[in-house]
């Protein structure tokens, strides 16, 4: 009796880790973005403990887009340029992908898992990007910036 509840309560942990992104997940990408971690195609990982750049991405209610990097100031500001990619959050063999055009160049990344806090992104190569949500923070105060 112990096994098949043991069994039980594994399956259903491993269901709910294994839930798959839909289109509606992907507006969870709203917002600025730092990485903590990459995982290389040969599994070596390397982590950032401070971010000089973070990923913006503003995608509307027809899955489209842009992704721009912008660089955290010290009084919670972002400064940008006129650069960024189009995106678009596109279904694709059952998996969510985000399609990336720029005036050079076109690509795709697997958006293998998001919360609100939280995203995993794949890459062609199989490099994997781990994210968290970033919010600005206001050091030439200590306060939170708006």
């Amino acid at each position: 009796m112990k096994k098949g509840i043991l069994l039980l309560f594994a399956a259903v942990v491993t269901m709910a880790c294994s839930q798959k992104v839909s289109k509606e997940d992907a507006k969870k990408l709203n917002g600025y973005w730092e990485i903590e971690k990459v995982i290389m195609a040969d599994g070596s990982e390397k982590e950032y403990k401070i971010n000089t750049t973070y990923d913006f991405f503003e995608i509307g209610s027809n899955y489209k887009g842009f992704r721009k990097k912008v660089s955290p100031q010290l009084d919670g500001k972002f400064l940008t340029d006129d650069t960024s990619e189009a995106v678009e959050i596109i279904e694709k063999n059952g998996k969510i992908y985000l399609d990336y055009k720029t005036e050079y160049a076109k690509w795709e990344e697997e958006l293998k898992s998001i919360s609100e806090n939280q995203m995993t992104i794949v890459n062609p190569q199989k490099i994997e990007y781990q994210y968290k949500k970033a919010t600005p923070i206001n050091l030439l105060d200590g306060k939170e910036a708006k």
